[in-house]
């Protein structure tokens, strides 16, 4: 199950990125970070992410924490890490 959420209420709280993310997470994931552009993504526990998720991250340039779970991403666009 994927889950996109903030893992708290309050303005910059991380956005985490949990399990298979697909492509209909991007735009709860957009959302998210329109919402509260000082926000963090953690992407660690994200195990596959669709690339319409990873082109979200790219547009919107947050700052992300740690190294992504998906282990492509982590291998291959991790160099192009967005934020």
């Amino acid at each position: 199950m994927a889950v996109v959420r903030r893992t708290d209420a309050g303005s910059g709280a991380p956005i985490r990125l949990e399990g298979v993310c697909p492509v209909e997470e991007a735009e709860t994931l957009a959302l998210l970070i329109l919402e509260d552009p000082a926000a963090s993504v953690d992407w660690t526990a994200c195990t596959l992410m669709h690339t319409a998720v990873y082109q979200v991250l790219l547009r919107l340039r947050p700052n992300v924490l740690g190294t992504c779970g998906d282990p492509f991403v982590a291998r291959w666009l991790t160099p192009f890490q967005p934020g």
